[in-house]
């Protein structure tokens, strides 16, 4: 502490003062006072001049404030002018009807199709593994109902080429780009024809190199930050800077991960083009948005790390589509990330380890289906224009059901990846000691137990190989 010539004290590494109180107790500051000793009948007109001169044009003194200074007390909690929540964008009503005055993006017929019927397959798919894993043929299965509309809208604003990050529920994103049922059945079964990771990864855990879908991590949130570190390397890259962005999708409960703000602010701050898409479905597991925020949602964050930010009518195909197109824009454009809530419903269960009807009450769920359905929204729309017909409807249904079964049936019919894979491709370069003991150690367990014992027997039969390729590598483990 140091002690002024007019006997206060003070840090001696204190900054000059913030307020107009406090400028009184600073006996000469360099900048604002003559270098000798003055003497003036008028202490009062000193301080207004120095008062004056340091909130000239009413501002504060922080080097990266803006902000307009008042004399009114108010605290505030929210991010619009007049404390409403921020408003939720749409195209299309519950009926398929152009909603008031919105206009409708550039969505010709073509393409109006290819959305319609992506959406369609979803469950599909989705009701023939759910029911399987429930017999025994498949250990896990997540659904998508009732969130076609945020996973194709949002797919069919991108390029083909702009790297992906999902979370659990982006199957239609793979779809749409032209992930095939085989690639689908053989990765929830995990065999040997398993493109997306041979087998090691658990059923939905989708990724593919072809389309730019980075395989998905069971953790929460991790796919987060990871994007925005994606966004800033084609942000650099000499080929791909200015034509391509990351998009990453999250759910409600992500959002509460402490992951979520470490990748907004990693991607505003060291900006990024990085489109962070939050499907706000309600519920995180068993635990409804209600319980993770008391703040408006999850589109309000945005502002706080200074990025564009709007929330769509995620069951609006339309209006996805619209928003995404345009969020895209701007990331290209300015080089940044921007954020969309896209508003939408969990029909199904959170995965086959759960049951809903436990925490929600079962009227709710079909309410919302009958209500707010994305699928018959969007064919509403179609119909009106003269885009699609009931017979349409009946002969597309009957060829997906038929393709996604032959599909089922193939994959349920090959072999599982040979044994030794599982020790492959997990690690570049040198393979870890671990590694190593591991492949000994069941090479040690197949020649003791493969074909004396039944149970070994009975399961390396849904082996490709049935373990021989590994019995013949190296010398013969004692």
């Amino acid at each position: 502490m140091d002690e002024s010539k007019d006997g206060e004290r003070r840090d001696a590494g204190a900054p000059y003062p913030r307020s107009p109180i406090m400028l009184l107790r600073v006996p000469r500051p360099p900048v604002l006072l003559p270098s000798r000793p003055i003497f003036l009948r008028s202490p009062r007109r000193l301080v207004s001049s120095l008062v004056a001169t340091a909130y000239d044009n009413h501002t504060t003194l922080h080097p990266e404030s803006h902000s307009a200074v008042t004399s009114v007390l108010r605290f505030f909690n929210s991010v619009t002018e007049d404390g409403a929540q921020i408003p939720m964008y749409r195209v299309l009503d519950g009926e398929g009807k152009v909603f008031e005055d919105a206009e409708i993006p550039e969505v010709d017929e073509t393409l109006a199709r290819k959305m319609y019927e992506n959406m369609v397959q979803l469950p599909i798919i989705d009701n023939l593994l759910y029911n399987v894993q429930r017999q025994g043929k498949i250990s896990f299965y997540m659904t998508s109902y009732g969130e076609e509309a945020a996973l194709i809208g949002s797919a069919a604003a991108l390029e083909p080429d702009d790297e992906v990050l999902g979370q659990y529920r982006e199957l239609g994103v793979l779809l749409y780009r032209g992930f095939t049922y085989d690639s689908i059945m053989n990765q929830v079964f995990g065999t040997h024809l398993d493109d997306s990771n041979q087998g090691k990864q658990m059923p939905v855990h989708f990724g593919s190199r072809k389309f730019h879908f980075h395989t998905i991590s069971s953790p929460l949130a991790t796919q987060i930050p990871q994007a925005a570190g994606v966004g800033y390397a084609l942000k650099r890259d000499p080929i791909r800077g200015g034509r391509n962005c990351a998009v990453v999708y999250f759910g409600d409960g992500a959002a509460s991960e402490g992951d979520f703000h470490a990748g907004m602010m990693l991607a505003s701050t060291v900006p990024s083009p990085t489109l962070f898409f939050a499907r706000n479905n309600g519920f995180a597991i068993s635990t409804p948005s209600s319980e993770q925020y008391h703040g408006d949602g999850i589109a309000s964050r945005g502002p706080g790390y200074g990025v564009h930010t709007l929330r769509v009518d995620g069951n609006d195909v339309l209006a996805v589509y619209a928003a995404v197109k345009e969020a895209r824009r701007l990331c290209l454009r300015d080089g940044r990330a921007v954020l969309i809530e896209a508003m939408t419903y969990r029909v199904g269960h959170h995965s086959t380890s759960d049951d809903s009807f436990a925490y929600r009450p079962r009227h709710e769920v079909e309410e919302r289906k009958r209500l707010d359905n994305p699928i018959s929204r969007f064919r509403l729309f179609l119909e009106a224009r003269g885009w699609w017909d009931a017979e349409e409807e009946k002969a597309l249904l009957e060829r997906l059901k038929d393709d996604v079964l032959k599909a089922f049936r193939r994959a349920e019919a090959e072999p599982k990846p040979e044994l030794q894979k599982m020790f492959e491709e997990v690690y570049g370069g040198e393979e870890p000691w671990t590694i190593t003991e591991n492949r000994a150690e069941l090479k040690r367990l197949l020649q003791k137990y493969g074909k004396v014992w039944e149970p070994w027997r009975s399961a390396l039969k849904d082996f490709k190989g049935a373990g021989k390729a590994l019995l013949e590598e190296g010398p013969t483990a004692k």
